[in-house]
């Protein structure tokens, strides 16, 4: 029995009027039963949104109030609010609230005014001065009163649709997010195409997996989305581009942002010290347009990278899909949700079809009736009749010999039809028009059945047609990329300065009168060595006791395998010396490790630090006192391998030493940086993913040449960015290379071919190798030995298309990248392609080289340019 129904029967008139309670209540029964009845009406009629029709109980109402007062022309917002408050028992500002929300999506509702904008948090105006009226598409999917199931509003006073009969997967398409008792909802919004084609290869047996499409735009990583469940993980980014090196602008943000709040986060990071900005200005108005100017000297890949690191160009969402069926909250996958959705459709458009086909039966049904009552003159038949029983009765008598030509029972209620028709009707009957109704009819009559049979082919053709009609402009606005995490410590910029007691042991940056060691970031880690043959490593603060007698510190980076450090060693108080190279790749912070054989006394005799693992040669000189027969030789480390930092090392000499000197450094043991382009995230790396690019000394550079036609040389740092979208080809840059490049020129209209080496080695400087008239497009480049082209080109008067396979080499000779070149034919052309040289990427394979990474190392850019 409900709380409120047992407290009323407990309470009981008392002689002097006054109610009494007899039966005393237990407040936590009372306390039990009230927070479940809360809870289950958070969830079920708050926060959790139907699956079925996408809808939480505010838009539903909202949306039934709309279609009331549809009639084609726009509504005042501040009546819709008041016409839906028929039906919700919550104040008008929640009803206006989940109105802008709707209408910012921009799906079902028609908005006019000033509905804010959620890329930059602007409020709606008030709703006295906003319309909307439902869109033609959610007029189409949304509403149908014959197969809608429809309840008593909360005042008993109006029915309203216990569900929207939603023929489209609603939920997926706007997304959700509610706090209930217990639970939470969070459904992130998808591509309405992507939708479609999604529910149709459901109907067609077909896997399918959807990713959100987010409206502000930007980039994700959906690489731990995880269907939507519960603990699964989007990374959103905003699209940054460089528009010069001194300039940065921000043109969409991540989802859940705002432009002021992405703006804030950018400023508080720069008064952080985390990046080095000049400032930051805000430039949208229609589009997104942040613009982050920059100081003198300072990378703006690195500031992106840093961007991302530190505000709020970069967020993480937490989606979690819980939905509503039957009346009861649970847990999907956006692909399940999409396929119960989609069978939910299926299901309603039968429903549909079937009501369709009952009507159009019964048209038929009464259409012939009316044809032979008319033709046969029936109607004659009760001239003579007296009664309103013999009337029915003669119609029926006159009838009998057609009944067997009918598909069900003619009834009274029929008969009475028929004595409606007016006299005028039956004056003005033309059976050769009722003949062709009656086949129109039945011919709708078979393709309702053949629907019904097909229904599977009829709701991939519903759905098509939605795509059709409505899909126009509602492309993927998020891009899907592969983000590489970016290491913090590599893109903080350095924003304090160290500083070390080498006696006492002391490192921070509060100690500014002690000797300065380097530039830091508040977020760097040290490595400090000790004369004792130990080492730690720390995070940087203010100040630290690290231990006596530093002999060396320096910022330290995690699995640094070039960072090599040579340290020569005495084993004990008087024992033999020891030579060792090692590198420290990873630790426990703040643990002292031993790099002796860990005798009492052993102490450092030489120590250096090689940032690219470069050997050197060092004068040993042993004590006057010992027998030694040498007492000054030189020992070169590069004969010594790099070992791990436990290792004991090689003996030098069992003598005493008495100093040891620098005599000179070496090259790199370990050669060239060998280099991987990574087409995904569209960076450098060390770490064999991608493109190999080959082995870098410090003075290589690579070559990138664009789709614009444009070139330039950049260095080869792990922080370098290239956007895939207009990159053409990356590679090694080569003083000898040989580019060719096929294009349209926009002046002349004709094709052009050109061979020529970049001239210049400057770093950063962007080349036009095409010309910058308007309309010039590149077609083709390639930087192979002897590249050939497919030509499709116009023959003869009747323009006959043919194609042809023709060397470039032998078009064209080496001149300067400022030249025109030669015409590519003297026809007109309409497509130029790259033919692959396959035996040439074979043969010029190198075998260190894996297979997959050969094979990427030499493919070539193929634009394919059919129309001019």
């Amino acid at each position: 029995m409900p709380v409120k129904n047992k407290i009323k029967k407990n309470l009981k008139d008392s002689p002097d009027g006054n109610n009494t309670i007899h039966e005393a209540l237990h407040v936590s029964e009372m306390y039990s039963n009230w927070f479940l009845e809360y809870a289950s009406y958070v969830i079920l009629e708050r926060a959790v949104p139907a699956l079925l029709d996408g809808l939480k109980p505010v838009q539903r109402r909202i949306l039934h109030s709309m279609k009331q007062m549809d009639d084609g022309r726009f509504n005042k917002a501040a009546n819709v609010i008041g016409h839906t408050m028929q039906y919700h028992p919550h104040g008008d500002a929640a009803i206006g609230e989940a109105l802008v929300n709707l209408g910012q999506k921009d799906l079902l509702i028609e908005t006019q005014g000033n509905w804010g904008d959620i890329s930059t948090g602007d409020a709606a105006a008030a709703p006295r001065y906003i319309e909307a009226r439902l869109s033609k598409f959610a007029l189409e999917v949304a509403f149908n009163s014959q197969i809608t199931e429809w309840q008593l509003s909360y005042d008993g006073r109006k029915k309203e649709p216990v569900l929207l009969p939603m023929k489209f997967p609603l939920l997926l398409a706007q997304g959700a997010e509610g706090i209930a008792v217990g639970l939470a909802t969070r459904i992130m919004p998808h591509n309405f195409i992507e939708l479609l084609e999604a529910s149709i290869d459901t109907l067609r047996g077909k896997e399918i997996n959807i990713f959100p499409d987010f409206p502000t735009g930007g980039m994700a990583d959906f690489s731990n989305y995880n269907e939507g469940l519960r603990g699964s993980r989007i990374s959103v980014r905003a699209k940054i581009e460089i528009l010069d090196k001194k300039t940065l602008v921000i043109r969409s943000i991540p989802f859940t942002t705002t432009t002021a709040s992405v703006m804030d986060s950018i400023v508080k990071a720069g008064e952080n010290g985390k990046i080095k900005i000049k400032r930051v200005v805000d430039n949208t108005a229609k589009d997104v347009e942040i613009v982050i100017e920059l100081p003198p000297n300072i990378s703006p890949d690195v500031t992106i990278d840093a961007l991302y690191a530190f505000t709020d160009c970069e967020i993480s969402i937490s989606p979690n899909a819980c939905v509503i069926i039957d009346e009861k909250p649970k847990f999907l996958g956006v692909n399940e949700i999409l396929k119960i959705s989609t069978e939910h459709t299926v299901g309603l458009l039968k429903r549909e079809l079937e009501i369709k086909l009952g009507e159009l039966q019964e048209s038929w049904h009464f259409s012939s009736l009316e044809k032979i009552f008319i033709e046969k003159r029936i109607y004659r038949d009760i001239e003579e009749c007296e009664t309103w029983e013999e009337v029915i009765a003669a119609i029926d008598k006159g009838l009998k010999p057609y009944k067997k030509n009918f598909q069900r029972e003619i009834t009274e209620e029929d008969i009475v039809k028929l004595t409606e028709i007016k006299i005028k009707r039956i004056s003005r009957f033309d059976s050769f028009k009722a003949d062709e109704a009656i086949k129109t009819l039945e011919g709708e009559i078979k393709q309702v059945k053949y629907d019904l049979k097909h229904l599977t082919n009829y709701a991939i053709a519903y759905f098509e047609s939605l795509m059709k009609k409505y899909g126009k402009g509602r492309e993927r606005k998020t891009q899907i990329r592969n983000f590489e995490t970016i290491q913090v410590t590599q893109v903080a910029m350095a924003n304090q300065k160290l500083y070390m007691n080498r006696k006492d042991g002391f490192i921070g940056y509060g100690l500014k009168k002690e000797e300065y060691v380097c530039d830091c970031s508040d977020i760097d880690d040290v490595i400090v060595f000790l004369s004792d043959c130990t080492f730690l490593v720390t995070r940087v603060s203010e100040k630290a006791f690290v231990g006596k007698d530093i002999i060396y510190a320096q910022v330290w980076k995690k699995n640094d395998t070039r960072m090599t450090y040579h340290m020569i060693y005495q084993d004990g108080k008087d024992g033999p010396a020891y030579v060792k190279r090692f590198a420290v790749t990873s630790i426990t912070y703040d643990k002292p490790y031993d790099l002796s054989q860990g005798k009492k006394g052993s102490r450092v005799l030489y120590f250096s630090a090689n940032p690219n693992s470069e050997s050197e040669e060092v004068t040993v000189n042993l004590s006057p006192k010992s027998s030694a027969r040498k007492l000054v030789f030189d020992y070169d480390f590069a004969g010594l391998a790099v070992k791990g930092r436990a290792s004991i090392g090689n003996r030098l000499t069992k003598y005493p030493v008495r100093k040891i000197i620098h005599k000179k450094a070496g090259t790199s043991t370990l050669g060239g940086h060998d280099i991987w382009y990574d087409e995904t995230v569209g960076r450098l790396n060390n770490e064999s993913r991608g493109k190999y690019l080959g082995k870098f000394e410090e003075e290589n550079k690579i070559l990138v040449i664009y789709k614009d036609g444009t070139l330039e040389l950049t260095n080869f740092e792990l922080t370098n960015h290239y956007d895939g979208e207009k990159l053409a080809t990356v590679e090694k840059y080569n003083p000898e290379t040989i580019i060719t490049a096929v294009y349209f020129d926009g002046e002349s209209k004709y094709y052009y071919v050109k061979r020529f080496k970049p001239e210049s080695e400057v770093i950063g400087r962007v080349f036009q190798f095409i010309g910058d008239n308007e309309g010039s497009i590149l077609s083709l480049v390639t930087t192979e030995t002897d590249p050939k082209a497919e030509i499709q080109y116009l023959f003869g008067r009747k323009k006959e298309k043919r194609c042809e396979v023709v060397p470039l080499n032998g078009l064209v000779d080496i001149k300067g990248w400022k030249a025109r070149g030669n015409r590519l034919s003297s026809y007109e052309v309409v497509g130029v392609k790259v033919v692959e040289n396959e035996k040439a990427v074979e043969n010029e394979k190198p075998e260190s080289i894996p297979e997959p990474a050969a094979k990427e190392n030499y493919r070539q850019l193929k634009l394919f340019n059919d129309n001019a």
